[in-house]
């Protein structure tokens, strides 16, 4: 027996290393892209400005120190070893950060936001331990000023709104810096030729995610393909990916050994000091070249509930980490060299004999790490949607065994216009560049900022720690961040701009959102005033089910009042459902659907409200068959409560023959109520809904005017209309139009 148990352990602990393994192999196609392809122009980028080489070759080493710490200080310490370890149930990301925030304390500012995982039976891998006094003054400070959680929720807004921003930025500068190393082998190629090459890919990448979604918009849910027998999409990408890691390294060694192994000296830090001793103002102004080294890092941290925090370090570690050095370390030996070759060093340092199919493979891992970044996007805006700061947009599920298979075609056509326009308006990698480095670190600079508030108030360390992580990490971003700063005319401000776009975007919607739902709340009609109003004006029962959709939560919504105001007549069967976003990740399905009793027997009214975490997918087309199923047990539920109140009772001293009676009863009663279910369904089901105008009051400010009659007033209209989104048949809606003044 003890023999066979520790086989058992063996074998279970060798298929999870199997596992890990697998899914180590499949995040080189997910999660890499960004990051790997980054030294075709990180060099470019760095001494396109006033930066100049010396024959002593102390610039060369600086920067490739600066690149060797900077890819050693954020990627491999930053988020490989801290950042990872603050998931949320497995997800990782800004929303997570801020999903661990809210449920620890009373921080969030989003409706549903101090929800936990209070009634869950789900595990939440970050149990609180035991707080220090530095957390319980934190988390005090948060629930007494209003403003501080405010503040909070915008900084993660902004951090949204930046990797969204990289969704533009990263496919343009990735493919243009492909696409221009054609001109390494054709000399005289005219500039508009090469615009219209990476035209012409981001026409084809774009078309083929509308025809091929199954494959390239499923590499979010790469860790969960072993198990729907749906792999082949998974590697699809990831021998790519480990192509161009190896042609890295490869190259790297080869550069090294033949032109200047010396180079490797460049990784003391040494050479750092040296480097800004000698180039002074344009060093420091070098950095937002630099800082492109580690473009795609933040991904690592994103797509973490793809897979597993030991699949990414090991992938990290072993591979990726050591083929950017050599990559770095190769680049930085051939120029040491071949200083005329400056701008062109990456494509020039590759030796002849191997040139185009590196190329080939260089041009489709920018087309990997693309798509990479764009999943992203996709995911990114279905969570903020998710959670209410977002407008509603059509989200295609493109896979029925992976939930994380995500597609949104409006998104999708507004990034390539945005990418096209970067293209040919900017037409100069060193400017895009610019503009990518600002938004990179202005995105790890919120992660850092969020860090603090999770280890002090969720980890419960001490605040020193948590101050030592900001100041290690922050130092670092802020120094990059004020080069980026300084290059705000020469294109940084393009991120600044499409960030502040979507940040007030998604503020208004929130804002807009918000009012309405105070609205409903403060003209709620009790359900008493509402069954006296209906014996006044003698209701008709009509047969059927009607599913009343609102966000109350409690009380009648002011919609279906007026409704019956007017047409005093609802269905045999009444029931108020509330869609809800929590806080965490996901909801179990036996806990997702939550019913009560709202009415008197003789009028079957009842309120559901069914749960979401922000990262469920709503399948509304299925909403009402599982409404209806949960309903049913529901009913049955009640008759197990009454039958224990009726054993208590007996226990107290009620005859057995009353008991009987009772419970017969009951069992009698409940069975009519379900089978007046069932019927009710055969007759039908309808879905009232409000189609409300919201408006801002007379008193309102010219501000709250325009934010909520011109810019919210536009983005509802624009926006899928609330039927479209619940999936709701025309045939069995009912509209209530409304004018709300807020």
């Amino acid at each position: 027996m003890v023999q066979e148990s520790g086989f058992k352990t063996w074998e279970s602990r060798l298929k999870l290393y199997k596992t890990t393994l697998l899914l180590s192999y499949q995040s080189f196609g997910v999660v890499y892209g960004d990051l790997c392809t980054s030294p075709m122009y990180v060099y470019k980028s760095t001494f396109s400005g006033s930066l100049q080489l010396y024959e002593e070759n102390q610039e060369i080493f600086g920067v490739l120190s600066l690149v060797f710490w900077t890819l050693t200080i954020i990627p491999l310490c930053k988020y490989i070893i801290f950042v990872l370890g603050a998931d949320d149930n497995g997800e990782g990301g800004p929303f997570a950060l801020y999903s661990l925030l809210c449920r620890r304390s009373k921080m969030g500012f989003l409706e549903g936001s101090h929800m936990g995982h209070e009634g869950f039976s789900s595990h939440d891998s970050s149990a609180p331990t035991k707080e220090t006094r530095t957390s319980l003054l934190i988390k005090e400070f948060f629930e007494k000023h209003h403003s501080s959680r405010l503040v909070l929720l915008l900084v993660v807004l902004l951090g949204t709104s930046m990797v969204i921003g990289d969704g533009i930025l990263t496919p343009t500068m990735s493919v243009l810096s492909a696409v221009y190393g054609i001109e390494t082998k054709v000399p005289n190629l005219h500039e508009n030729k090469a615009l219209w090459s990476s035209c012409i890919i981001f026409n084809l990448f774009i078309c083929a995610r509308l025809y091929c979604g199954n494959c390239l918009c499923g590499l979010g849910g790469a860790f969960a393909l072993q198990h729907c027998g749906t792999h082949r999409v998974g590697f699809l990408f990831a021998p790519i990916l480990l192509a161009w890691l190896l042609c890295l390294g490869g190259v790297g060694i080869y550069n090294i050994f033949h032109w200047n192994p010396g180079v490797i000296n460049a990784l003391s830090p040494s050479y750092i000091y040296k480097f800004f001793q000698k180039a002074g103002k344009s060093g420091w102004s070098s950095l937002g070249g630099i800082v492109l080294c580690v473009t795609g890092a933040e991904a690592m941290f994103a797509d973490l509930g793809h897979f597993s925090q030991l699949s990414l370090r090991i992938a990290f570690t072993v591979i990726v980490y050591p083929c950017l050095v050599l990559a770095y370390m190769g680049e930085a030996a051939y120029l040491s060299m071949h200083k005329e070759d400056l701008q062109r060093s990456f494509y020039k340092a590759i030796p002849e004999v191997i040139f185009w199919p590196v190329f080939l493979i260089a041009t489709l891992a920018t087309v990997v790490g693309s798509q990479a970044i764009i999943s992203a996007t996709f995911s990114i805006i279905s969570q903020s949607r998710a959670l209410g700061c977002f407008p509603r947009v059509k989200i295609v599920h493109t896979s029925n065994n992976i939930h994380g298979q995500i597609y949104i075609p409006e998104v999708n056509w507004i990034l390539m216009l945005l990418c096209l326009a970067v293209v040919i308006g900017f037409r100069d990698t060193a400017m895009i560049g610019n503009a990518y480095g600002l938004a990179v670190v202005v995105v790890m600079f919120v992660t850092t900022l969020l860090m603090f508030l999770i280890i002090s108030t969720v980890w419960n360390r001490n605040v020193f720690w948590a101050l030592l992580f900001v100041l290690v990490f922050g130092f670092v971003e802020l120094s990059y961040f004020s080069a980026c700063l300084a290059k705000v005319h020469k294109g940084g401000w393009l991120p600044l701009v499409v960030s502040l776009l979507i940040l007030s975007l998604m503020s208004t919607w929130h804002y807009g959102t918000s009012k309405k739902l105070a609205f409903e709340m403060e003209n709620k009609v009790s359900l008493d005033s509402l069954l006296t109003l209906g014996s006044n004006l003698g209701i008709t029962r009509v047969p059927g089910i009607c599913l009343v959709y609102s966000d109350v939560t409690n009380g009648v919504p002011p919609m279906f009042a007026h409704f019956v105001t007017n047409f005093p007549a609802f269905h045999q069967i009444l029931i108020f459902v509330t869609l809800q976003s929590l806080m965490i990740p996901k909801v179990p399905v036996g806990e997702r659907f939550h019913f009560v009793r709202i009415g008197p027997p003789e009028f079957p009214l009842f309120r559901c409200i069914v749960r979401y975490g922000y990262k469920d997918v709503r399948d509304s087309h299925d909403l009402e068959t599982h409404l209806i199923e949960n309903m049913s047990r529901f009913l049955k539920c009640q008759v197990q409560s009454q039958e224990m109140a009726i054993i208590e009772a007996n226990e107290k001293g009620t005859t057995g023959a009353g008991t009987r009676k009772v419970r017969f009863k009951i069992n009698i009663e409940v069975s009519e109520e379900v089978e007046e279910l069932m019927e009710a369904k055969e007759a039908g089901v309808a879905y009232m809904i409000s189609n409300t105008s919201v408006k801002a009051s007379e008193a309102s400010s010219f501000l709250k005017k325009f934010a909520i009659d011109i810019v919210y007033g536009f983005l509802r209209r624009n926006s899928r209309c609330p039927a479209t989104a619940l999936g709701i048949p025309p045939a069995s809606l009912i509209e209530v139009g409304m004018l709300y003044h807020v």
